[in-house]
């Protein structure tokens, strides 16, 4: 019997080979991640009227009957459009056992392109999340929201952590491991999870952030270091340590906290409070074990932050808490930790783009 806590990847691979994860195409070894499983895009996606769930006792592929609009090719590469909601059958599937759940959520590169991009299933009421027990195929719903992309199939835009029971530190315990390996740079904020703040300290050049510029040329999702950011990114700057968001922007932000993912542990961004403000940070990002950590050759890792501005402009000053990480224990401690070997992106990192772009 599997142990309590987030499957490491050797695990994941066991359920490879047990047809508990099942691919249309055998599943590479670079898709598994030390506590999580990268998901490939299939070769149709469909654009729809709409964004949907399934809905009890219904399928995805039905309600695509409903919405759709029309469908493109991925095998070749297609263009999704900004603004629009395609529906992309993933090339992975599932036979999960009672008892062994899942979450979905977007890769960092992902989510740093403002690419919206949520798991759905057959019978699913929710997005991202699947119950154990749940048999059958998986789809992405993807929006680019900031730029349009060009897509292929058996690209990576999403992953999946899969979870035996429940295994969230409570506050007490994560004062404890913090008391034992020092979690953040600095005093620890800890309320169901650990809270980070907004880094907006001005340096040398004011520098503190990004924001999408609202019209830009397609980013072919293949192309690594290619895109002069110049061309899709204004500098944002700061003198006095805080800026003005824009309802509707897209900002790329860093934390002002240096934070570590122990290796037995794994971790998850969620949202801190709805009423501190009208933005919101991306709150779903995955943090993997190893994530800043010594053993993994960090020295503490910021996060970057995704934030959005909704209805009224809102200012934002340096210090103020805008998220917490919840962390979680492993079932058993991964073989492979984040930026150890791994050719990890973002291991070490401040204030970074997506790795499509160069400054």
């Amino acid at each position: 019997m599997t142990e309590t806590g987030v499957l490491p990847a050797q695990t994941l691979r066991r359920l490879i080979e047990d047809g508990v994860i099942g691919a249309d195409r055998p599943i590479l070894p670079e898709q598994i991640q030390p506590a999580s499983l990268d998901l490939r895009l299939g070769d149709v996606a469909y654009r729809v009227r709409a964004s949907f769930l399934a809905g009890q006792g219904r399928s995805v592929a039905e309600r695509i009957t409903e919405f759709e609009m029309h469908r493109m090719d991925l095998s070749a590469g297609a263009v999704l459009e900004k603004g629009c909601v395609y529906v992309i059958p993933l090339m992975e599937r599932l036979a999960l056992p009672e008892g062994i759940t899942a979450v979905a959520n977007a890769k960092s590169s992902t989510g740093r392109l403002d690419l919206l991009t949520r798991t759905i299933t057959d019978g699913g009421v929710e997005f991202d999340r699947i119950a154990g027990g749940y048999s059958g195929p998986l789809y992405a719903e993807v929006c680019p929201r900031s730029f349009s992309v060009l897509a292929r199939a058996g690209q990576r835009l999403n992953q999946i952590r899969f979870r035996h029971g429940q295994a969230v530190l409570s506050d007490a315990d994560l004062t404890a491991l913090h008391g034992r390996e020092p979690l953040v740079n600095g005093p620890a904020v800890i309320s169901e999870g650990l809270g980070f703040s907004v880094d907006l300290r001005p340096g040398p050049d004011d520098l503190v952030g990004y924001r999408a510029k609202p019209h830009t040329g397609v980013i072919d999702l293949d192309r690594i270091g290619h895109y002069p950011a110049a061309e899709f990114w204004e500098e944002i700057r700061s003198r006095d340590g805080r800026i003005i968001l824009d309802p509707g922007a897209f900002y790329i932000l860093v934390s002002r906290e240096a934070v570590t993912i122990p290796p037995d542990y794994a971790a998850e961004m969620a949202p801190y409070l709805a009423m501190v403000g009208e933005f919101r940070v991306h709150y779903a990002g995955f943090f993997d074990p190893g994530f800043g950590h010594s053993a993994a050759g960090g020295t503490g890792s910021r996060g970057v932050l995704e934030v959005r501005c909704h209805e009224a402009p809102f200012v934002l000053e340096h210090g103020q808490i805008v998220g917490r990480l919840v962390y979680e224990r492993m079932s058993e401690r991964p073989e492979t930790l984040y930026g150890a070997g791994i050719a990890s992106n973002y291991q070490g990192q401040g204030l970074k783009l997506a790795k499509h772009f160069r400054t």
